[in-house]
């Protein structure tokens, strides 16, 4: 980060941003699992549902992880709203999330940004590409396991029908 740029505030700022947003996520889908009916559509989604498997795993540190993730944190957060994980579990584990996620920021996002802006545009798309291609890779794996459980599921069905359950 620049000597120049304010760290602290810079700090306490994202914490806030990413603490609101991640909270707001959760106060929303809390309320929409409890309206019920039209209101749920985006809960179902199977990216929640996958979320909501992980939080019924792991509980409160799926929470705070998800903030080291790229992708997953509003379904995470959205699945421990609708399935009602209790305030004394969320907030804290949101605090501790939205911590690491400011800290990410504020350090290799910002230093990105410091390179570009420094005069050597060269680091900063280096720099860029390795974390897109950390990203991609990332997602490559992620689509395998979705590939190869749905192959699981689909097989695990036909073995159903065969042996006529």
């Amino acid at each position: 980060m620049p000597d120049d740029w304010p760290a602290a505030g810079l700090f306490a700022f994202l914490s806030a941003v990413a603490f609101g947003r991640a909270g707001a996520t959760y106060a929303l889908a809390r309320g929409a699992r409890s309206l019920g009916g039209r209101h749920t559509s985006l809960l179902e989604r199977p990216a929640v549902v996958r979320a909501e498997q992980a939080i019924a795993r792991f509980g409160a540190p799926a929470v705070t992880l998800c903030f080291l993730t790229v992708g997953v944190q509003t379904a995470v957060n959205a699945a421990a709203g609708s399935g009602r994980m209790p305030l004394r579990r969320y907030v804290p584990a949101l605090a501790v999330g939205a911590l690491l996620w400011a800290a990410v920021y504020a350090t290799v996002g910002l230093a990105v940004l410091d390179a570009f802006w420094s005069g050597t545009p060269w680091r900063a798309a280096v720099t860029a590409l390795a974390i897109a291609a950390l990203v991609a890779l990332g997602l490559r794996t992620r689509l395998r396991l979705d590939v190869s459980a749905g192959t699981e599921q689909s097989s695990s069905h036909d073995d159903d029908k065969v042996h006529g359950r």
